[in-house]
């Protein structure tokens, strides 16, 4: 019996860390995964996000820190958060980032980067402090619910949906490379009319042309009562207009029969011719 006895205390150790194997992953499981689903719940409260890539190897290095880091969250109220950019492109869109690691601060919708140093103490001592107020947040155009950043994460997304099917057409499909090329210029210009049929269309929808609008023929109009009195005056000048006329022709008509008289007697007389004196 004595051999038995011996066998409860190395399988009571064994059991022991067995059990505390699953704890110690739950610790790890204190760092909260974002995505393009659930991004907007750093929009409420207090956040530090990281966003990394696996191949990375700054992220690589960072990542113990980051996991220490998560475990005082509790503690200091702030929820700790990393983001997988070669999985979440709409974020690293809308966030813009061009270098890896990098990490931000969210505080009720303010957006701050951080740029300090990359260790688990300076990390609890920028919360704990409060060193973030000395940052100047990032402006409200170019904040990630801004339509600004929503259009480069739709762009991000774009590119990375190019680059899958790109893949598709050269390693499953076989295509050579001119082919996919071929594809892309060929969609490229589908796209680009039917989006101008598109525009067209909702321009004159919305701003019809006029010479599709019906001719309207001019009616006859009764004429108002205060505009009788403009009339008159119009005849009444239009009439003596013609009284004047009238005596101007009468005038040259006078002039014209008097003419032949007053040239008859203003014709000039010849000399005289000269006489024989003998």
């Amino acid at each position: 019996m004595a051999p038995s006895g011996s066998l409860v205390v190395p399988l009571a150790v064994l059991g022991l860390l067995l059990w505390g194997t699953p704890w110690t992953h739950g610790r790890r499981s204190d760092v909260r995964i974002l995505t393009d689903e659930n991004w907007r719940e750093l929009l409420e409260g207090e956040w530090m996000v990281e966003f990394y890539a696996p191949w990375c190897p700054a992220c690589q290095n960072l990542q113990p820190e980051w996991e220490g880091f998560a475990e005082w969250g509790e503690d200091l109220e702030i929820n700790v958060a990393k983001v997988d950019v070669t999985e979440q492109t709409g974020l690293s869109g809308r966030f813009i980032i061009t270098a890896l690691p990098t990490i931000y601060h969210c505080k009720d919708g303010e957006i701050r980067r951080y740029q300090g140093p990359r260790t688990k103490n300076d990390f609890i001592n920028f919360i704990s402090e409060k060193e973030w107020k000395s940052i100047e947040p990032v402006s409200s155009w170019f904040g990630p619910s801004s339509i600004l950043m929503s259009s480069m994460s739709a762009l991000f997304r774009l590119s990375m949906y190019i680059r899958t099917c790109y893949d598709y057409f050269i390693e499953d499909l076989g295509l050579p490379v001119w082919g996919s090329y071929t594809i892309f210029a060929l969609a490229t210009l589908l796209s680009g009319l039917l989006l101008g049929l598109c525009m067209i269309f909702v321009a004159d929808c919305l701003c019809p042309s006029k010479r599709r609008k019906p001719q309207s023929y001019p009616s006859k109009k009764p004429i108002p009562e205060f505009s009788q009195p403009l009339k008159k005056m119009v005849e009444e000048q239009e009439a003596d207009e013609e009284d004047v006329s009238e005596e101007e022709a009468e005038s040259k008509e006078g002039t014209n029969k008097d003419f032949p008289q007053s040239a008859i007697r203003q014709r000039p007389v010849g000399p005289l011719l000269p006489t024989d004196k003998s």
